[in-house]
């Protein structure tokens, strides 16, 4: 009689065949290699932090700025296709919608999808005419009054 083929690994066969046992070298951290990493990321949030915090006048009057020249470039658009800059009734508003007020400009187009409002969340200032250009765009800053030094002095497309 011949015998049945055996399986090359007799384990292989068993259905509930115990797992590989770990490695030895594998190992996780230790609670005082986790403290050094916590320890390094605390002195790292405390220098660089501060310096983080202290920029957010500087970053407001920057986006300010950005905000003003955009809005400038708006009203340079808004007189190359109308011939003049919207009246100081029709404000800022006629770079978003059409004004309706004399003189209605005859080839408007959007020039803004919405007015921005400054850094402080309030509506940025249109005069035409204006005292330091033909027209002034400006912010009041953080304080929202005229003048001012530091981060409440005035910020205006004549800077």
């Amino acid at each position: 009689m011949i015998a049945p083929a055996q399986p090359a690994n007799p384990a292989s066969s068993l259905p509930n065949s115990v797992p590989a046992a770990p490695r030895r070298g594998a190992r996780g951290f230790t609670l005082i290699e986790l403290m050094v990493v916590l320890v390094i990321m605390g002195v790292l949030a405390a220098l660089i932090v501060p310096n983080i915090l202290g920029r957010t006048d500087e970053a407001r009057e920057t986006a300010a700025r950005t905000d003003i020249a955009t809005i400038m470039q708006a009203l340079k658009l808004y007189k190359l296709d109308n011939g003049n800059y919207p009246t100081q009734d029709q404000g800022l508003q006629a770079l978003v919608v059409k004004p309706s007020t004399a003189p209605v400009p005859a080839n408007w187009k959007p020039y803004l999808d919405k007015l921005p409002t400054d850094p402080w969340g309030r509506p940025y200032q249109y005069l035409n005419p204006g005292v330091k250009g033909p027209v002034d765009v400006f912010s009041y800053g953080a304080d929202g009054k005229p003048g001012g030094d530091g981060a409440n002095a005035d910020i205006g497309s004549w800077q």
